[in-house]
């Protein structure tokens, strides 16, 4: 089934979307008030990446790109016929995004510029990406939403289409892109009832939101659909969730076979993209278990590895990845506190719980990752960013949801003492993951119908 709307398939009546009363009057006023407060923010953005530099979460020789600048794009971009931008923030929305980019470069008059916001996604990008960067694939830290960053980066790189992954609006680079008549797109767009909450809140104070600027929607639910088109957006197209087609996770098969010998026969289970508070509700339903299993194995991996040395002393001094250290020869807990490894590690377990859905706020991480690993996954019931996830997968009897530490420690229990039902578990992933093969395709098609007119290459 295509995906494209009317203004998809006309190119011209992406652009005349911008001309509307509500992107005129709402989306450019609030994109007015953004760039008076943008002007004011170069100091403390400079504050706040030297000291991004100094807890390591930016690379020093890459600063210029957050201003718009760095490394100019190579020949092959200023050849492309077709120049798409695409902005993930990070790990997860770049994960999400890597089939599109493979779709977009199956075509060779086309090149992609993608930006992140973090080091791990850039890592990320390098890794798993199609084709080596600096060719038709560039990569450039994503800069900041400041009318002069965001002028820099479209004057050197002058992209025919933008898309932004989920839920990223930033109303400058918007603003700046209508100004051009560079459409700009929502892919895999969503939006929580709390962010929701928050842009209505800036539409009262401000007399709108930004997404009156946004040419087309590409929602992953009806639910983000319906939030997005109430904050002033275009009618958004459901095409379901890109993580749902999203290639499994990597594991390097040596290390996987290693992993599983240091495990061997014990039985083991994984708390994964644990936020602060649930290692220790782990450790609790860990302490609960081993006495019914002996030589468990509880491995913890949690969403932000820095939090190693802290999860560790909290947890009474536990072995950790980072610091090379074997797992215990008997019962216990390992952090394993790495980036990269969570194909590995899903392999192994084949029991999952996934994290921030326990305690707090939570908003929950993605299900589809364990599940398409083959694991039998869980989670708790705060997962307010990927409901429909759960619904999908909870629906087949993909995942279970957990209320509480004691139900948790129920489904664990439950998981390894009966192989079939994990089994089962897998087999149900597999029958959804086996739909919506075609979705990468079809989001890069509606990307390159926006990216017109189609320049002869120099």
């Amino acid at each position: 089934m295509s995906i494209e709307t009317q203004e998809m398939r006309d190119p011209q009546a992406g652009k005349r979307a911008f001309a509307t009363p509500r992107s005129t009057l709402r989306g450019r006023a609030v994109a007015a008030a953004w760039a008076v407060a943008a002007s004011l923010a170069p100091p403390a953005l400079r504050a706040l990446l030297a000291w991004r530099v100094r807890i390591g979460k930016e690379d020093p020789d890459r600063l210029d790109e957050r201003r718009g600048l760095g490394t100019p794009p190579p020949e092959t971009w200023h050849r492309a016929a077709r120049r798409v931008w695409l902005h993930a923030a990070s790990v997860g929305e770049t994960v999400s995004v890597l089939p599109v980019i493979e779709r977009l470069l199956s075509r060779e008059d086309v090149a992609v510029l993608v930006t992140t916001g973090t080091l791990s996604s850039a890592a990320i990008l390098e890794a798993r990406a199609p084709l080596p960067l600096g060719g038709r694939l560039s990569h450039r830290f994503a800069p900041h939403d400041t009318p002069r960053a965001v002028a820099r980066l479209l004057d050197r790189w002058r992209p025919d289409v933008a898309g932004f992954v989920d839920s990223e609006i930033w109303p400058n680079t918007l603003a700046a892109l209508a100004r051009r008549s560079i459409p700009a797109l929502m892919i895999n767009a969503r939006l929580s009832a709390r962010s929701g909450a928050r842009w209505q809140s800036a539409a009262r104070l401000l007399g709108g939101t930004p997404f009156g600027l946004i040419t087309a929607v590409l929602a992953r639910s009806a639910e983000d659909s319906a939030r997005i088109a109430a904050l002033g957006g275009p009618e958004a197209v459901m095409v379901g969730d890109l993580k749902q087609a999203a290639p499994a996770l990597p594991a390097d098969p040596a290390a996987l076979a290693a992993l599983r010998a240091e495990i061997g026969k014990r039985p083991v289970w994984l708390a994964a993209s644990t936020h602060p508070g649930e290692e220790a509700a782990i450790a609790r339903v860990h302490a609960r278990l081993a006495p019914h299993h002996p030589g468990l194995l509880t491995l913890i991996a949690p969403r932000h590895p820095d939090r190693g040395a802290a999860i560790a002393a909290e947890l009474g001094g536990v072995r950790r990845r980072s610091a090379r250290e074997a797992l215990p020869e008997r019962a216990g807990l390992y952090l394993w506190d790495t980036l990269g490894e969570l194909g590995m590690l899903y392999r192994a377990a084949r029991v999952v719980f996934v994290g921030h859905s326990l305690l707090g706020q939570g908003g929950g991480h993605n299900p589809y990752e364990p599940a398409r690993c083959e694991a039998a996954v869980a989670t708790g019931r705060l997962t307010g960013n990927f409901n429909d996830a759960v619904r999908i997968l909870e629906a087949a009897g993909a995942l279970t949801v957990v209320a509480d530490e004691a139900a948790l420690a129920d489904w664990v229990a439950a998981m390894l003492a009966d192989p079939m039902a994990r089994m089962r578990s897998a087999q149900a992933a597999a029958a959804i993951f086996s739909t919506g093969r075609d979705l990468p395709e079809r989001v890069a098609e509606a990307l390159l119908a926006q990216a017109v007119p189609v320049r002869t290459p120099a």
